[in-house]
């Protein structure tokens, strides 16, 4: 019997906010991982955020008031 578990590769992604090119490591420990911040997933379809942009959104959402 063959042990079929495949390993995902690294993906190259474009910042959904900005565009910059980054690497996104999903057989590993990812950069985004090493992060304080946890923002959660873009509903509208959007994809990762680049490490500056991820900053900056979790800056933006931690002065906006809390209901």
């Amino acid at each position: 019997m063959t042990n079929r578990l495949e390993i995902a590769p690294s993906r190259r992604l474009a910042c959904s906010r900005c565009g910059t090119e980054f690497t996104c490591n999903l057989a590993g420990p990812c950069w985004c991982a090493e992060e304080v911040v946890r923002l959660p997933m873009p509903g509208d379809g959007g994809d990762c955020l680049c490490r500056d942009c991820l900053r900056k959104a979790a800056a933006q959402g931690s002065e906006s008031p809390q209901p």
